[in-house]
């Protein structure tokens, strides 16, 4: 992982951005101190669900949507919860 501070960064942003493009990740530091860290982008938007992977490791009781206490409610809407 390269590292550059804020003026650094500025100053070679392209650079920084094609070094991403190429899988590498860049560590930004302010008075040598990390700040932000920049990877490359994974566009997930095209993988396809498994549905059923969580099958038998949830479990959702039979009261799910009965209504819920009304000191419960009240705490809710009190700004208690």
């Amino acid at each position: 992982m390269q590292k550059y501070n804020m003026y650094e960064a500025k100053t070679n942003f392209s650079k920084i951005i094609n070094l991403v493009e190429h899988n590498e990740e860049i560590l930004i530091s302010r008075n040598g101190k990390p700040v932000a860290k920049i990877v490359p982008f994974v566009d997930n938007r095209n993988s396809k669900r498994k549905f059923g992977t969580l099958r038998d490791n949830i479990k959702i009781n039979d009261d799910f949507n009965e209504p819920l206490p009304d000191d419960i409610v009240d705490d809710f809407y009190l700004g208690k919860i």
